[in-house]
């Protein structure tokens, strides 16, 4: 979708190596610097035309340091999250607290977006879960930072979109991991009981509620994609669109939930489940649920990558579309988007989940919609290469025509690993909080070297042009 030649790739050893690329490029007029961590950015944000592209991969997976005694792990900025949970897990019984589903991702990447999956409406995103970082800034300082120290570049980098530093380290608290997950879906005909359900799980106390609440949106036929057989968690599950309501539309919505237990204690989940799930009106009989250990559970995005990869379809353009929509816009967002303008499905995952405001730490540089509670949608594509599948300018222009969509009705919305291309739509984007953000790119990045994919700020020479 985006392609883009740096003038090198530098593969660093350490901080000091990151520190060192900076450093030369302040001493060039127009040289830029962009961090890549796996290649997962979806329209060329971590490229640097004739700049330089820092691989940060290259001090990934074996920089996984634990500390059993204080529950924590420093982590490699480059190290994958799944690299993460093998170490922590395996070799401790400890893991994080927060994840995201997919976990191909770097442990940098998501900490400059936010970071987000099932666990978030309990303990906050991925920038909510972090008490320190080693960060190297636009300035070429390499700075030890967290809440109480240098707080106002911590608080900068989390969510900064790599603006204003680039994360070398991250210390990740940890908590005692479990087996075992059950594993469930349950499957609503009426989006306003599905979103119901959905809320009220996230809202109740850690013991009444799930330790995982996610949905999606399915197509209400037997299309293997996009339709009934994508709910069910087994080969020797069946979808039986008989206990469907009559008057079911033409798309259906699926609850996704998951209990943490120990070996020792199997019994007690299921009278665990039922009365957790006793005040859940899904539609009876379109219940799914397996027992899974807990790292398969966080590998299951894993899967699908392996199936996508060997059908071709991984390797294909694939333009995803992440929102938070506003509770008080989302369900007009399902009448408009999902209902008729995605009603045939996209191939992937369309899925929609609350989130709670309160577990987001106001200071990162994260911008999400006003009131407790907001939704993420994400359309996650997969097509097959064109002519096999649609053109990938059709897939974007659709995209387009949703954020289009959002705009007119006036939605309170923010696109999630947002793209922009004018600092205009950038001022729109982080609203009344852009005046802090540009104070900050001209405090640790005056002269805009970082990040030059993200079309923010242009590279200077004065940290006053960047105003």
């Amino acid at each position: 979708m985006k392609r883009t030649k740096p003038a090198a790739v530098v593969r660093p050893a350490s901080s000091f190596d990151v520190a060192t690329v900076i450093k030369a490029a302040q001493t060039t007029p127009n040289l830029t610097v962009a961090a890549r961590g796996n290649g997962h950015s979806i329209n060329g944000q971590a490229m640097a035309n004739k700049g330089l592209v820092i691989d940060m991969r290259a001090m990934g997976g074996d920089h996984v340091v634990v500390s059993a005694e204080e529950s924590y792990a420093d982590v490699s900025g480059g190290a994958l999250w799944e690299e993460v949970l093998k170490r922590c897990v395996l070799g401790y019984g400890l893991a994080p607290r927060s994840w995201t589903d997919y976990l191909g991702l770097t442990v940098g990447g998501t900490l400059s977006n936010a970071g987000v999956s099932g666990q978030s409406f309990r303990y906050g995103p991925q920038t909510s879960n972090v008490t320190e970082l080693e960060v190297v800034t636009g300035r070429g300082d390499t700075v030890i930072c967290s809440p109480f120290l240098h707080s106002d570049l911590f608080f900068s980098v989390l969510g900064g979109l790599g603006q204003f530093g680039v994360i070398t380290r991250a210390r990740i608290p940890l908590q005692k991991a479990p087996d075992m997950v059950r594993w469930i879906r349950l499957v609503y005909s009426e989006f306003d009981e599905f979103t119901r359900d959905a809320e009220y799980l996230v809202r109740q106390p850690k013991e009444d509620s799930f330790d995982y609440v996610e949905g999606f949106v399915f197509v209400n036929s037997d299309d293997p994609i996009n339709g009934w057989p994508s709910v069910t968690l087994d080969s020797d599950q069946w979808f039986n669109p008989d206990f469907l309501p009559p008057n079911s539309g033409s798309v259906l919505y699926c609850l996704e939930l998951a209990l943490h237990f120990h070996h020792h204690h199997p019994s007690h989940v299921d009278s665990e489940v039922e009365r957790k799930m006793e005040a859940l009106k899904y539609v009876e009989g379109l219940r799914f649920s397996v027992d899974l250990s807990y790292m398969d559970f966080l590998l299951r995005v894993k899967k699908v990558e392996q199936q996508a990869t060997a059908s071709g379809i991984w390797e294909a353009p694939h333009p995803w579309l992440n929102l938070f929509v506003s509770k008080r816009d989302i369900a007009d967002f399902d009448r408009t988007v999902f209902k008729k303008i995605l009603k045939g499905g996209i191939g992937g995952p369309m899925l929609v989940y609350p989130l709670l405001r309160s577990r987001w730490d106001s200071r990162t540089s994260v911008v999400i919609p006003e009131g407790e509670i907001f939704y993420l949608v994400a359309l996650l594509r997969f097509t097959p290469p064109y002519p096999s599948g649609p053109p990938v300018t059709e897939l974007v222009d659709e995209n387009k025509e949703i954020v289009r969509h959002c705009t007119k009705k006036g939605y309170d919305f923010k696109l999630y690993l947002p793209h922009y291309k004018t600092q205009h739509e950038w001022k729109q984007h982080f609203g009344s909080q852009w005046p802090q953000f540009a104070e900050r790119k001209s405090m640790f990045d005056p002269m805009a070297i970082l990040a030059p994919g993200q079309n923010i700020f242009s590279r200077t020479h004065k940290s006053s042009q960047l105003l």
